[in-house]
């Protein structure tokens, strides 16, 4: 069974930084991708980054692009997302998904198990 347990959220002031953590396991192929998503409320499920297992392939939102960074720690089955300068606008619950899948995936629908999510607020 697939279990995935995001950590790292907490209210920021803008400019300032964040890592966020997503633990997986019990995934049962050798190919697969990680992903990030975020909710703001009233609004839809947004992809933000995401990472191939195969080749550690990344994507990034443009709206994520050159703030955010995704490393995957294979030892510990942990992916990050290195969040910095952080604005008013990246307030969200932060959600890790998996697929059973190598290539990238950047929409909601793709993945297949999610974590609980983990609040971010960006406020001064």
């Amino acid at each position: 069974q697939v279990q995935i347990a995001e950590s790292g959220g907490g209210l920021v002031q803008p400019g300032e930084s964040l890592r966020l953590s997503c633990a997986y396991s019990g995934i049962p192929l050798q190919y697969y991708t990680i992903g990030w998503f975020r909710q703001a409320p009233g609004k839809e499920r947004e992809g933000i980054s995401c990472v191939s297992s195969r080749d550690d392939r990344t994507w990034y939102a443009d709206s994520v692009k050159d703030r955010f960074t995704i490393s995957r720690d294979k030892a510990k089955d942990t992916v990050y997302l290195q969040m910095n300068s952080l604005k008013p606008e990246d307030s969200a619950i932060y959600y890790c998904a998996a697929r059973g899948h190598r290539d990238l995936a950047t929409k909601a629908d793709e993945y297949d198990t999610w974590g609980q999510g983990t609040q971010v607020t960006v406020s001064s």
